[in-house]
């Protein structure tokens, strides 16, 4: 399998943080946890399904997948190449009107939020690219041609700065007090803008933070006290909706 991530062009940086390259010459089965940013996907050559229990669902070869509540299982076909965009945490908001909130949970068609013809032309340039170094061009064409003059809510990168800062644990009657706005208005502007509420983004940020003490000689204890969970019982709740395993038998596979 190979994964090469490529720092995309000036003027996306503020709102891609990476372009990947990703091929498997085998069919596989896996899982993706939550991330705290949205994913568009084109496959080039292949294809992908999303997997619920023996039920298989393909996927569209240009498509975008949200900020979910708990893990997905993908199944690609042997010899898929994809072009993976990882937006930052407000950066869709740039390229599109759509609300990120409307692709919670969800990996839809790209069409659903870009013009059809405009998807179609890169999924033919990409197809005839023999290089990574032209696929990249034709994505980065792609997304410069959809790029909105738009001001970021500087209000909202500042909660999302918080939430990092303390690594998910914040409480979010503290980050409304901090940032002078009601829970109301809060609320309807993060999810708009991020594709979920405060509360679901500061949990996979803890998340993710788990996730790398994990690879550490941590006990379960420290990592509990170290993430601010109240107990042992409820971090082994929400890591099993994340990851659809124990903390013990996950730290077995790594």
């Amino acid at each position: 399998m190979r994964f090469e991530r490529v720092i995309p062009c000036e003027m996306l940086r503020p709102y891609i943080r990476q372009i990947v390259i990703s091929e498997n010459a085998e069919e596989q089965t896996y899982k993706v946890f939550p991330s705290a940013g949205l994913v568009i996907g084109f496959q080039y050559k292949g294809q992908l399904a999303t997997l619920n229990g023996s039920i298989e669902s393909p996927l569209a070869p240009a498509g975008i997948t949200g900020i979910s509540n708990g893990f997905k299982v993908f199944k690609n076909t042997a010899g898929i190449g994809t072009m993976l965009v990882y937006f930052t945490e407000t950066g869709l908001a740039h390229f599109s009107s759509c609300p990120a909130q409307e692709i919670f949970n969800q990996s839809i068609s790209l069409d659903n939020i870009f013009d059809k013809q405009k998807i179609s032309q890169v999924e033919e340039s990409l197809a005839m690219a023999f290089t990574d170094g032209e696929r990249v061009k034709v994505v980065e064409r792609f997304l410069l041609g959809q790029l909105k003059e738009k001001a970021e809510d500087k209000l909202i990168l500042e909660a999302v700065t918080r939430i990092y800062g303390s690594k998910g644990g914040i409480r979010m009657k503290d980050l409304h007090k901090q940032l002078f706005i009601s829970q109301a208005a809060f609320e309807k502007r993060f999810r708009k803008l991020v594709g979920t509420s405060p509360k679901k983004f500061a949990s996979i940020v803890r998340f993710n933070t788990v996730l790398k003490d994990l690879g550490q000689e941590k006990s379960l204890t420290e990592i509990c006290y170290n993430n601010n969970f109240f107990d042992q019982a409820h971090f082994i709740k929400d890591f099993k909706q994340y990851t659809g395993e124990s903390p013990e038998n996950f730290g077995r596979l790594l």
